[in-house]
């Protein structure tokens, strides 16, 4: 199956307002939220930890069989005092004190180790989970990352799956122990008094549809909360990163009228969110406190007049507090569960989207010696089904040749490289590398044929020496610095304070735009790949730096079959073939003297930047 083909949710709208669209082009689409379906794979989740979870869960029962207890034994401790005829069974009393304490101290120690147990749980859980998410990152197609932003990408990686770990951890035991407290303490009461059960028991329904209500008001806001934090992300991230051009081109208004949107829509969601939530509380407290009043009246009217024994009535002024609060822990569980359900749909989402294409049953590894002839036969391409970019691309690139690739933007060059390295599938035709089709060779195995040097140069967090060997872990620091010299950056380098343990990140404001670019070309050169994939890659440096370069790839590409992409079209006039591309098709090929000797759109081009025959 293509991986473009594939059908998500969370297609991006069309772009409207401010800097790429602003808020609007983080909305996901809305879709039927299947809760069941979501706590069943949490659930699923959580069994990796089944047996560090059971003993957490056993250890709840313990506390809770401990909580609900107490109320009974105080009852009885109570009835140590004969009123009537105002006497103390000294020995009975001193019994239940004992057993009363012991309780207090076991469910404390008990409590402690629950609590410690789950919070490794959780831990164990969140590392495991963000570990499974960044493996399936590394396992999505290119398409994946062409259409989403990256700060939504970010914030699933962090917020949402920090929320299904800690949260949902918490309140599984805290379920788990309002269960059990509610049912102990019905039972307890039922085997006391029950008349008095019926009493305690009137604030049940009620706080059931409240939470029901409250919670089908909420959930929506939740989601929408969810949603519009990694939206918020996305724009913090895309304004950080392009905070330059938002300066150079006087837009910090409409950035920050940008940002304001989206985060006037998080705001108004989380606010209607906590709002919902926030009306379980204080009504419960009303009801529990009616309860209690309801409870107490009933208790001194049976006490009075029907017998019923004041520790009777003690133990059921605590009940009816005690059985009110399993009913509030699962209403107020309810704000962030809804949350880490909405955060959890979000990972799984991503979770389910299909990864690349596995490789072929018969898959097969590049040979030891790869000559690097490229062919693409009869190559018909479309990022989406009923739109083609490529129309039946042929050519053959014969072992240490060099092709270039010119046309306009968005003519369809870039997208005939993405296909040789397999970022996408072809629709119809063959791509081959030494004959054989690239679909037949293993991925990875595949990608290690080709050094790359792109117009935006990615630098990881490390040293330069780290970067440049990031084409070849293996390589040593002289074959480091040799590459480094090949590619004439090895002058700037070692000017800098510390040399090659210099560190540098993803932004590197230390490093201007040229250097960047010359350590992705050593990185290139290290890599010793036989096939070389140029683009624009000389755009960054100066007109001195650039010839500098310029000999060095042509030693390097001697060597190696190498595809440039160019649109100054003095870069790339020594090519053996270049290839026109117009509207995805192929419309003039051959060498620069051919091309401008046939006075087509090549010649044109040419004759706009100011290359002639003469400047040959």
């Amino acid at each position: 199956m293509n991986n473009r083909h594939i059908q998500r949710d969370t297609q991006l709208p069309s772009m409207r307002r401010g800097v790429g669209g602003g808020a609007n082009r983080f909305r996901p689409g809305e879709r039927p939220r299947n809760t069941k379906r979501t706590v069943r794979r949490i659930i699923k989740v959580y069994m990796r930890q089944k047996f560090a979870i059971l003993f957490a869960v056993a250890l709840t029962v313990v506390t809770s069989g401990i909580s609900v207890s107490i109320p009974y034994f105080t009852g009885k401790a109570y009835n140590a005092f004969d009123i009537a005829a105002n006497t103390l069974n000294r020995p009975l009393l001193v019994k239940f004190l004992v057993v009363i304490g012991l309780l207090y101290i076991s469910n404390w120690l008990v409590g402690t180790l629950n609590g410690v147990m789950m919070l490794r749980v959780s831990q164990i859980l969140v590392r495991t989970l963000r570990k499974g998410f960044f493996d399936k990152l590394q396992k999505l197609p290119l398409s994946f990352y062409d259409t989403r932003p990256h700060g939504d990408t970010m914030s699933r990686v962090t917020n949402d799956v920090e929320s299904i770990s800690s949260t949902i951890a918490q309140s599984t035991t805290q379920f788990i122990s309002s269960v059990i407290t509610f049912v102990g303490s019905l039972v307890l009461m039922l085997s006391l008094s029950l008349t008095m059960t019926a009493v305690t028991l009137i604030c049940v329904p009620l706080i059931v549809a409240l939470t029901a209500f409250l919670a089908k008001k909420s959930k929506p806001h939740f989601i929408g909360q969810s949603r519009n934090l990694g939206a918020l992300g996305g724009v913090i991230e895309e304004n950080i990163m392009g905070i330059r051009t938002v300066k150079a081109f006087g837009q910090k208004q409409r950035v920050l009228r940008d940002f304001a949107e989206i985060n006037a829509e998080l705001a108004h969601d989380s606010y209607s969110a906590q709002i919902w939530s926030g009306f379980m509380m204080p009504l419960f407290n009303v009801i529990n406190n009616l309860t209690f009043t309801l409870v107490a009246l009933t208790g001194g009217l049976l006490a009075t007049g029907y017998g019923l024994p004041v520790g009777t009535v003690v133990s059921f002024l605590s009940y009816s507090k005690q059985i009110g609060r399993p009913l509030n822990n699962v209403a107020g569980m309810f704000n962030t569960v809804l949350s880490a359900l909405a955060g959890a749909e979000r990972v799984f989402e991503v979770m389910d989207t299909p990864e690349e294409a596995p490789d072929r049953e018969n898959a097969v590894e590049p040979g030891d010696v790869i000559m690097g002839e490229v062919q693409f036969e009869h190559v018909t391409f479309g990022y989406s089904p009923d739109k083609p970019v490529l129309h039946d691309i042929c050519f053959k690139a014969e072992p240490g040749q060099t092709i270039a690739l010119v046309g306009e933007t968005g003519s369809g060059k870039t997208t005939i490289v993405n296909l040789l390295t397999r970022f996408y599938d072809v629709d119809k035709g063959s791509v081959k590398v030494d004959g054989i089709d690239v679909r037949d060779y293993k991925r990875n195995s595949l990608r290690r044929l080709f050094s790359v040097v792109l117009q935006d140069t990615c630098l990881f967090s490390g040293t330069i020496m780290d970067n440049i060997r990031y084409s070849r872990v293996s390589a040593t620091d002289e074959e480091v610095i040799a590459a480094a010299k090949t590619a004439h950056a090895d002058e700037f380098i070692t000017r800098l304070p510390n040399g090659y343990s210099t560190v540098v990140s993803g932004s590197s404001d230390n490093l201007s735009e040229g250097q960047k670019q010359l350590l992705a070309i050593a990185r290139a050169v290290l890599s010793g790949s036989p096939i070389l994939i140029l683009d624009e890659a000389t755009s960054s440096v100066d007109t001195k730096t650039e010839k500098d370069i310029q000999q060095a790839l042509t030693r390097l590409m001697e060597r190696r079959t190498s595809f440039l992409i160019a649109h100054r079209l003095s870069t790339i006039r020594d090519a053996d073939l270049i290839l026109v591309i117009q509207d995805g098709r192929i419309v003039e090929r051959g060498t620069h003297a051919e091309l401008m000797a046939a006075r087509g759109l090549y010649y044109s081009m040419a004759v706009s930047q100011g290359v002639t025959e003469e400047s040959i």
